[in-house]
């Protein structure tokens, strides 16, 4: 009996962004053809915001739709979280007869950082929903004037875990390289994809999450790429149009406290959170430093962590990943030197920032 009661394996879920014109719409109805997808819910905003509106054909209910390949197409209309809660409840009670995947894809002007706290937040949505991936799409002609002029697409590059070029067959050659130099700069990890002519690869697309530690885990080197960080957020400064955001990677040898690492992520979550627009990180601490602390966080939300069984592979530095903005990535690396145990002149170390009667109660966030 406790086992009927016992909720199903947290169901996948993608979020596809990307500015006004990006090829939203092309992408989704390409990959919506992979037979891999036939029992897909698609979340977007308005009906008429994506050109899927030939292919559906079965009114479900005022929200729901039936499409020609199976998959289910949801607008909307009010709370994300009411929305999912209500499709999670319709399949536990049979209404929708199966759900292998749910994709969000976000209005052109969206910063995709609310859609990915509510999943990592809410305590429900947590329990039924593992964020696999975030799939930003970047025009290839209009993209540098676009991240010029506007901030919306700034944090949707650096949010991505995997970027689409598209529009790259009305080019006369490759893509630019200040394009492809600018988005290294925002999001060193991510390296671009240009899809050509034939099927869209829906797995290298979808598939880039870490949390079901069991299925993802040897993807992690993959999925932080930190020597990718190394000179990125020196030369990022120096960019004039980009100088808000600087993307980094902070590493360590030697296992952390776990007290000192709760209490660095918990100074800096409550302190700068909205300017921590993405954390990765992977994490050595000194109660168990075989299984490594899987770390995800988008500004002041934090998923909840989870130990690997073992490394990924045979480097066991612990790597912590981080897209700032306004925010100096000195002042980042001077609190994890403290923290580390790193000694510096006329710094506080750990010890003096604990006893700061000022500074946050950890809560044991990662305990």
């Amino acid at each position: 009996m406790a086992e009927a009661r016992r909720p199903p394996p947290p169901l996948p879920l993608s979020v596809i962004t990307g500015f006004l014109g990006s090829g939203k719409t092309t992408l989704l109805n390409a990959m919506l053809q992979d037979a891999s997808l036939a029992h897909t819910l698609v979340i977007i905003n308005e009906f008429g915001d994506i050109g899927l509106d030939h292919l559906l054909v079965e009114a479900i209910d005022d929200n729901l739709m039936l499409m020609q390949a199976g998959c289910l197409c949801c607008s909307i209309r009010g709370d994300l979280v009411t929305t999912l809660e209500g499709v999670l409840r319709d399949l536990d009670n049979r209404r929708i007869a199966s759900l292998d995947r749910i994709i969000i894809e976000t209005t052109g002007l969206a910063d995709p950082a609310p859609i990915l706290q509510t999943i990592m937040l809410h305590p429900y949505l947590m329990l039924r929903l593992r964020l696999d991936s975030v799939i930003t799409l970047v025009d290839a002609v209009n993209g540098l004037a676009t991240l010029d002029a506007h901030v919306e697409a700034l944090r949707q590059v650096a949010v991505a875990d995997r970027l689409v070029l598209t529009k790259t067959d009305l080019l006369d050659g490759p893509p630019d390289a200040a394009l492809l130099e600018r988005l290294a700069a925002l999001n060193p990890a991510a390296q671009p994809l240009v899809l050509g002519p034939g099927p869209v690869p829906v797995d290298a697309l979808l598939n880039a999450g870490l949390y079901d530690p069991a299925r993802k885990h040897p993807d992690v080197a993959g999925w932080l790429r930190a020597d990718a960080y190394a000179h990125h957020h020196h030369h990022h400064d120096r960019n004039r149009h980009n100088s808000r955001i600087r993307a980094f990677c902070l590493t360590t040898d030697q296992p952390v406290a776990p007290a000192a690492f709760d209490m660095f992520v918990e100074l800096l979550r409550q302190a700068h959170g909205p300017k921590v627009l993405r954390v990765k990180g992977i994490v050595a601490l000194k109660d168990d430093p075989a299984r490594p602390l899987v770390v995800h966080g988008v500004q002041h939300v934090f998923h909840p962590p989870v130990r690997l069984e073992a490394w990924p592979d045979d480097d066991h530095t612990t790597r912590m990943v981080f897209i700032l903005m306004d925010l100096p990535p000195a002042f980042v690396e001077g609190l994890w030197r403290a923290f580390t145990g790193a000694t510096e002149f006329d710094l506080p170390d750990a010890a003096a920032l604990r006893a700061n009667p000022l500074a946050p109660a950890t809560g044991g966030l990662l305990a």
